[in-house]
């Protein structure tokens, strides 16, 4: 029974490690007429109820501060828990910063970037290099997919001035 079991299990993690491997990469034309990429439009994937009453928002730097940087951005969240990207566990979620961006369409994952920062782990607090000047920072929730709840739980949107 334990060797069918962990035969079973071998043939399981063969097939996901199968899945998983990245398709080789097609080499680009060396000769001929310009390929033009294919236009997809995104599809809208489906999103996770957000829990009534639930918030985040910043314990720290509040609107409005002038700070130094690195600057120690702390994170609150009311109404739900936190759990690392992938965990998909009823009413939590893991935080993303905007930096100086807007979030661009709820329906999909949210891009990780210098201006999308993920915190997957389930971080609640994050130390960040900026250069002097006006910022503005936001904070959105994502579910397991970091894909932003329904309806958007995101914090105020903030202004610092980093001297």
């Amino acid at each position: 029974m334990v060797l069918k079991m962990t035969m079973a299990a071998a043939a399981t993690i063969t097939m996901l490690a199968a899945c998983s491997k990245a398709p080789d990469p097609v080499p680009a034309p060396t000769a001929g007429p310009a390929v033009q990429p294919a236009t997809a439009t995104p599809t809208a994937l489906p999103r996770t109820a957000a829990p009534d009453g639930a918030q985040v928002y910043f314990i720290s730097p509040q609107n409005g501060e002038t700070v130094s940087s690195p600057v120690k951005i702390v994170f609150g969240l009311s109404g739900m828990g936190v759990a690392p990207a992938g965990t998909q566990f009823p009413s939590t979620g893991h935080h993303h910063l905007l930096i100086d961006t807007d979030l661009a369409d709820p329906s999909m994952p949210i891009p990780t970037d210098d201006k999308h920062v993920h915190f997957g782990l389930g971080q609640t607090e994050t130390t960040r290099e900026l250069a002097p000047g006006t910022h503005t920072l936001q904070l959105v929730l994502g579910d397991h997919l970091h894909i932003p709840f329904d309806p958007v739980i995101a914090s105020e949107k903030i202004t610092i001035t980093v001297k």
